[in-house]
């Protein structure tokens, strides 16, 4: 588990990997550099900078020969950034890695609601995309602009709300997460979840003890069905359902509980003569789903909730609203965005949304890895998006494995490299690997996707089928 970054620890900043919400770099990059990581994390999800410790985590501080000025990065935001966004700095007292008395700068980035950040030399935009800020072009440009636009929702006030609506338990984990015994009205204040006595929608949905009296549709449904499809009237086939509409960190933990109730395991005899068993997903995959559509799903939209659908041969999680800002269906895996900037990073802080910035990628590598389907995203009506997790190929490609495994032995399979194991898995999951299906998959060109399955078939693991070498539809199967 990712640790929270909420606490300005430099021990903790020294060995926390870069991610979504954090960034660290040398006192020798020129404040208009830095410039662009305050730009990215405020037209993102808001984020800290710290200034004092190397990419490799280790401690330098600012008392050195070739540091900046340690004023020009308190500033620069101000004269670096156009609209400078908002941005709180504070040096910590450090012992550097060469035992010296120091200090480092930690600016805590926040969220630009409903402006776009550029950096003011050049007027470039950046965006936090997992641990990289990333340049936008035009039409990138263009879209930030729409959304911010439209990105009140979180800001907006409960009027009927107070601090007598938090949920104690939620708001002590929080203080405890964060590193903080202020009163838990000045927290709420200074994080802009209370203004004016009243909790913003933000301040409901993560810490409200009944977010549903002001937002009705802040609800999580688990449904578990018996059989393939959903019936109705008296051939209504559900197994077990519960509703979950508390506050979001204990509408995680609760729909999670249920979920791993109602999951199944697959049990086989392996070619050793013992009974194996395998979980019927892998439990990152649907839970990254599920934080996904909890964490990211439009709760402006009123007419519809959450819903976690399990099938015996599959797990559906429909998420109202469509996919936000620059993400779409073809760029998702690579391409981060969210549109509850301070919901997404108050649950990033408190723990419960883990490994955030993995993402939907590793929900792919995830399901590879025990031989399954590719996950389906799809954007139903164009008014939501949901994910389908399958599990029907379980059972019958680890037993698949094992004999491949038994025919060419265990010193060979042990020998493949991580792309011919993929290559191996992509075969057994589709029936078929194609050169591009496996660039796909990871991430690599097509020459060296070309070459792993060569070597595969010369090692007789895969069968080439084709007409020439310059067949279009030529393809790989597993060797009988």
């Amino acid at each position: 588990m990712q640790h929270p970054i909420g606490q300005n620890d430099p021990a903790i900043f020294a060995k926390t990997k870069e991610n979504q919400y954090f960034d660290r770099k040398s006192a020798r990059i020129k404040p208009n550099d830095a410039a662009r990581h305050i730009v990215a994390f405020a037209n993102a999800s808001g984020g800290k900078l710290v200034i004092g410790i190397e990419d490799s985590g280790e401690i330098t501080g600012f008392r050195f020969n070739g540091a900046q000025n340690v004023e020009d990065y308190e500033q620069a935001h101000l004269t670096c950034c156009t609209p400078g966004p908002n941005v709180r700095s504070e040096r910590i007292p450090v012992v550097t890695s060469s035992g010296r008395e120091d200090f480092i700068l930690v600016l805590d980035v926040e969220p630009s609601p409903d402006r776009v950040i550029s950096r003011r030399n050049d007027k470039k935009v950046f965006l936090r995309q997992g641990d990289k800020s990333v340049e936008l072009d035009r039409e990138q440009v263009l879209a930030l602009e729409y959304e911010k636009n439209q990105r009140h929702f979180e800001d907006e006030i409960a009027n009927r709300s107070s601090i007598e609506d938090v949920d104690a338990e939620v708001m002590a984990r929080y203080k405890a997460d964060i590193g903080t015994d202020l009163p838990d009205e000045q927290v709420l204040r200074s994080r802009g979840f209370l203004v004016d006595g009243h909790l913003t929608n933000a301040g409901v949905l993560i810490f409200a003890e009944n977010p549903t009296r002001f937002i009705p549709c802040a609800r999580v449904r688990v449904i578990r069905f018996d059989g393939n499809k959903m019936g109705t009237g008296r051939r209504l086939n559900i197994v077990k359902e519960r509703t979950f509409d508390g506050p979001l960190p204990k509408v995680i933990d609760g729909a999670k509980a249920m979920i791993s109730e109602q999951l199944r395991e697959f049990q086989y005899l392996g070619d050793d003569g013992r009974f194996k068993v395998i979980p019927e997903y892998p439990e990152f995959a649907w839970f990254e789903g599920l934080v996904n559509a909890v964490t990211h799903r439009n709760y402006a939209f009123s007419g519809d909730h959450i819903r976690v659908m399990m099938y015996d041969d599959r797990m559906e999680i429909l998420s109202p609203g469509r996919l936000p800002n620059i993400v779409t269906l073809e760029n998702m895996r690579r391409t981060r965005y969210s549109r509850n900037p301070i919901i997404a990073r108050a649950l990033v802080e408190m723990g419960w949304v883990r490994e955030l910035n993995e993402g939907v990628q590793r929900i792919y590598d995830e399901m590879a890895s025990y031989f399954l389907n590719d996950p389906i995203y799809e954007e139903p009506n164009n008014a939501s998006v949901q994910l389908t997790l399958e599990n029907s190929a379980t059972s019958r490609v680890l037993r698949q494995f094992d004999t491949l495994e038994a025919s060419i032995g265990q010193d060979v399979m042990e020998r493949l490299n991580p792309y011919q194991i993929s290559a191996v898995q992509l075969a057994m999951g589709r029936g078929r690997v194609t050169t591009k299906e496996l660039g796909e998959r990871i991430g690599k060109g097509s020459s060296l996707c070309a070459r792993t399955l060569k070597e595969l078939a010369a090692m007789g693991i895969l069968e080439w089928h084709g007409s020439s070498t310059h067949d279009p539809s030529q393809y790989y199967t597993l060797s009988r």
